[in-house]
C-alpha cells in the first residue's frame, strides 16, 4: 500500500468506507445482486457471504491490497492488486493472485520509486476493466482482510464506477482498525493526558506485525503486503480473539 503522506479522505462521494457498520451484510449482498447492472457484480454479490455469527475459524477470507498513484481516490489511481485466499489454519499462497494494470494518469517519478512499478511495466499492463471479472472472482463468497479498509474501498470503488458506473461494496476486516482498538482507544487518566507527551504506538503495517513478532517484508508490494496482512490477522486472532469469536465481531 502506498504511504505518501497524510491519509486523504477516501471515503468517496458515496461513502465507500462505510463509517457506519454494516448490520448484514448477506443481506446487503442479496440486495445489491439484485440491483447490479454488470454481470460480472452481479455474480460477485450473487456468491453470498458468511453470516455474521459464523465463528472465524470458519470463514473463508482472502487479503486483498492495492497499490496506487497517490492516496486520493479522487485523482489518483490503481497501478496494481494482489489478493491471498487464506483461513485462520492456512494461507494459500500458491492460489495468490497480481496483477499491475495502467493507471488512466502518468505515473510520478515519486509513486514510482515507492512501489517500484515503472512507466513501461504499466504501459504493457491492462486496464483494471480487463481484469475485473477475475479480481471479482478471486474476492467472491470471502471476506476481504486489508490493513486500512478506506484505501482499498475508496479505490476499486472510483475506479469501477469510473468504468462500469457501479460502486463496489464489500465486508471487510480491518488489520489497522483491530490494531487502533487496542493502542488508539484506551482511556488516559488526566494526569496522562497532562504530562504524558509520549507519541502513540504506529499502527502500520509493519510496525503492527513487529509487535506479534512477525518478519519484515519488502512493502509497497500488492502481493507481500496482501499476505504480511493476512499473516497480521492471523496473529491478531491467536492474540486477542479465538476461533469461536462471530465474524460479526471483526466485519465492518
Amino acid at each position: 500500500m502506498l504511504h505518501l503522506g497524510p491519509l486523504k479522505d477516501v471515503q468517496g462521494e458515496a461513502g465507500e468506507d462505510d463509517v457506519h457498520a454494516v448490520p448484514d451484510w448477506p443481506a446487503r449482498f442479496a440486495e445489491l445482486a439484485a440491483s447490479a447492472r454488470d454481470a460480472r457484480l452481479r455474480a460477485f454479490y450473487a456468491a453470498g457471504l458468511p453470516a455474521g455469527d459464523t465463528p472465524l475459524g470458519e470463514v473463508p477470507m482472502v487479503a486483498l491490497d492495492v497499490e496506487t498513484t497517490g492516496l486520493d481516490p479522487r485523482r489518483d489511481e490503481i497501478v496494481s492488486v494482489g489478493v491471498v485466499p487464506m483461513d485462520l489454519e492456512r494461507i494459500r499462497s500458491s492460489a495468490s493472485r497480481h496483477w499491475v494494470v495502467r493507471p488512466r494518469r502518468v505515473l510520478d517519478a515519486e509513486s514510482v520509486t515507492l512501489h517500484g512499478i515503472t512507466h513501461s511495466q504499466v504501459a504493457a499492463a491492462p486496464d483494471l476493466g480487463e481484469v475485473l471479472g477475475e479480481l471479482l472472482d478471486a474476492l467472491a463468497g470471502r471476506i476481504v482482510v486489508v490493513h486500512c479498509r478506506a484505501i482499498e474501498r475508496g479505490f476499486l470503488a472510483a475506479a469501477l464506477r469510473e468504468r462500469i458506473g457501479e460502486a463496489l461494496a464489500f465486508a471487510a476486516i480491518d488489520t489497522m482498525e483491530l490494531e487502533a482498538r487496542v493502542h488508539r482507544q484506551r482511556k488516559r487518566g488526566w494526569w496522562a493526558r497532562l504530562f504524558d507527551r509520549s507519541p502513540q504506538l504506529s499502527i502500520r503495517l509493519a510496525d503492527a506485525r513487529a509487535r506479534y513478532g512477525l518478519p519484515r517484508y519488502r512493502p509497497h508490494h500488492a502481493l507481500s503486503d496482501a499476505l504480511a496482512t493476512a499473516e497480521l490477522l492471523q496473529a491478531q486472532v491467536a492474540h486477542r480473539y479465538t476461533v469461536d469469536t462471530p465474524l460479526a465481531e471483526l466485519w465492518r
